[in-house]
């Protein structure tokens, strides 16, 4: 095995291995990282991994490079524009690079958010806040709570629009508990990176920039997502916070409005809206909304997908634990194993109210229309319309934070707080 002990991390490399030869930039181990490879930074800004038991030889082209030295710009205030406040939850996107040894650097203050990305001084005064810094496979209710606070208080000292830098795995979670949580005036967006910001094809900035586009420009309030609307740079969506779902787990247009139409688009710096589309005629008509924060959350709620010979321990086990509500994810118009029906009725007569939704995603849940659904529907299993499971889940937890009245929870449940219900389910 070839050994690194005569380099130094940020050393030009030249790297001549069985198959060819790679030069790039020795870059820093991780912790979780394979001893066996070596990471390089090549001039294409990717990063390659390179066995070391195939490697022949190693020459130092030019010994550690000297860090790129980072000049901030001072942000200038101008009482003509708006005021923006970035929230950082984690993530690259709202990083610079050193184009030099190749780090990357988190950048959350004004300066370093116009230095980073100079485009937002064009756009709005702006302010930045790292609230904290998880992957967001890692965030979890209370971080929901954590961040709709943050954002209520942002709004209350004079934001006209909010952008939260947010991991894109359980970005639709999120979107979906602020939306529920918070009663905005002005925008607040969503957005993050599919790609991080030392790669070629990073869709960071332009995902920021727009994302303060938004923030800035939009006349109404609400909770949206703003991501990539195709996989060149030429427009971005901007996506209800309640109807969004990450449906690739690469492409930088992975995101997508599911039972309805996106609100608008960005493109070439200015916001364009879907007028004909329900999610803008929903959120157009909630102008002049009061602030109001309302985060109170029941966490003991489960969110299970249904699979064929699903054992009913799994619903046992959430009753003997005291789970306050379930979702379930049937199949089609909104099913699960008959085989299932007497312990679904043990929990529903426990006083823990069963909801459905379907794996299929695009639709409405009906359970009027086999016989399955109409037992389902006789024991108390009540239907999810067409939410996204994800939406319905939290949504659930909002509800019962505020009540463990069964009618008052399918009351709740099937009102249209906001955007998650369509009247009607678009069809492509």
């Amino acid at each position: 095995m070839k050994s690194l002990k005569n380099f130094k991390t940020g050393d030009k490399l030249k790297i001549d291995s069985e198959d060819k030869g790679y030069t790039g930039i020795l870059m820093p181990r991780s912790e979780l990282a394979d001893e066996k490879f070596i990471v390089i930074k090549m001039d294409s800004g990717y990063n390659i991994g390179i066995e070391r038991e195939q490697i022949k030889n190693i020459t130092l082209i030019k010994s550690e490079i000297k860090k790129e030295e980072f000049k901030l710009k001072k942000a200038v205030p101008d009482e003509n524009k708006p005021k923006i406040s970035i929230l950082a939850t984690g993530g690259t996107i709202a990083s610079r690079i050193d184009y030099i040894t190749g780090g990357v650097h988190s950048a959350f203050s004004a300066d370093e958010l116009i230095s980073a990305v100079p485009e937002l001084e064009e756009i709005a005064n702006v302010s930045g806040r790292q609230i904290f810094n998880k992957f967001s496979e890692n965030i979890n209710p209370g971080d929901w709570i954590e961040i709709a606070r943050e954002i209520y208080a942002q709004i209350k000292k004079g934001a006209d629009g909010i952008v939260v830098a947010h991991g894109t795995d359980t970005m639709g979670y999120s979107a979906a508990a602020l939306s529920f949580m918070l009663n905005t005036p002005v925008p607040v967006v969503i957005t993050g990176a599919q790609r991080s910001s030392d790669r070629g094809s990073s869709d960071a900035a332009v995902n920021l920039i727009d994302a303060a586009t938004v923030a800035a420009k939009q006349i109404f309030g609400g909770v949206f997502v703003v991501m990539h609307g195709e996989s060149s740079d030429s427009f971005s969506l901007i996506h209800p916070g309640t109807k969004v779902k990450k449906l690739h787990s690469s492409r930088r247009d992975a995101f997508k409005t599911v039972n309805a139409l996106p609100v608008g688009k960005v493109e070439n710096g200015r916001v364009v809206y879907f007028k004909n589309s329900n999610s803008y005629k929903f959120f157009s008509g909630q102008k002049n909304k009061e602030l109001k924060l309302d985060a109170k959350l029941e966490k003991k709620v489960a969110l299970i997908k249904y699979f064929p010979g699903m054992n009913e321990d799994i619903i046992k086990n959430l009753i003997d634990r005291n789970y306050r509500g379930i979702v379930i994810e049937g199949t089609g118009l909104g099913h699960v194993n008959e085989n299932l029906i007497d312990i679904l009725r043990t929990a529903i007569d426990a006083k823990i109210p069963v909801f459905m939704t379907s794996q299929t995603m695009h639709g409405r849940v009906n359970m009027r229309v086999y016989a399955t659904g109409r037992k389902l529907l006789n024991i108390g299993v009540i239907s999810c319309e067409d939410m996204l499971s994800e939406t319905a889940f939290v949504k659930l937890m909002w509800v019962l934070g505020h009540t463990r009245n069964h009618e008052k929870v399918r009351e709740m449940m099937l009102t249209n707080y906001a955007g998650e219900i369509s009247g009607k389910t678009n069809i492509d």
